[in-house]
């Protein structure tokens, strides 16, 4: 990364049951495959080295868990045959406390999130400030 680039935010979604939090801790790193909707597919094209997503367990839990970072840009997702794309990323830290959808909505600072407004977007673009409100609701100081 270059020093004019600075690092952007995202979340990224995966039900537990699929693929945790726990499991990209232990495994280091994973190419996040399998995304098939186009807005989805676009963000995750805009995507740099360096950037840092929240991981979010939807269906179960429901909440922003840990920080991941984008160590492989966007390339070919080996799952399709298709053009669609996939990026790899790995573990930097879990939140100490989750912060649930329900502490999200119920925060105004947060109102405009997409992860918010379009909960069912798997792949979605984080603020600088929302990505700071987050990390106070969870407590959580970043350390890279």
């Amino acid at each position: 990364m270059t020093e004019k680039q600075q690092v952007r935010y995202w979340s990224l979604k995966s039900e537990p049951s699929s693929y945790s939090f726990s499991q990209l801790i232990a495994e280091k790193k994973t190419t996040w495959e399998g995304v098939r909707n186009p807005e989805a597919r676009y963000y995750l094209g805009q995507m740099q080295l360096g950037d840092l997503a929240f991981f979010y367990h939807s269906n179960q839990g429901k909440e922003i868990v840990g920080i991941a970072r984008i160590c492989r840009t966007a390339h070919a997702d080996p799952t399709s045959p298709e053009k669609w794309i996939a990026v790899e990323v790995e573990p930097v830290m879990p939140l100490n406390q989750p912060v649930s959808l329900t502490l999200l909505k119920a925060t105004p600072a947060l109102d405009k999130m997409v992860l918010v407004r379009r909960s069912r977007l798997s792949v979605a673009p984080v603020t600088e400030e929302e990505f700071k409100i987050v990390l106070h609701l969870g407590n959580t100081q970043l350390i890279l």
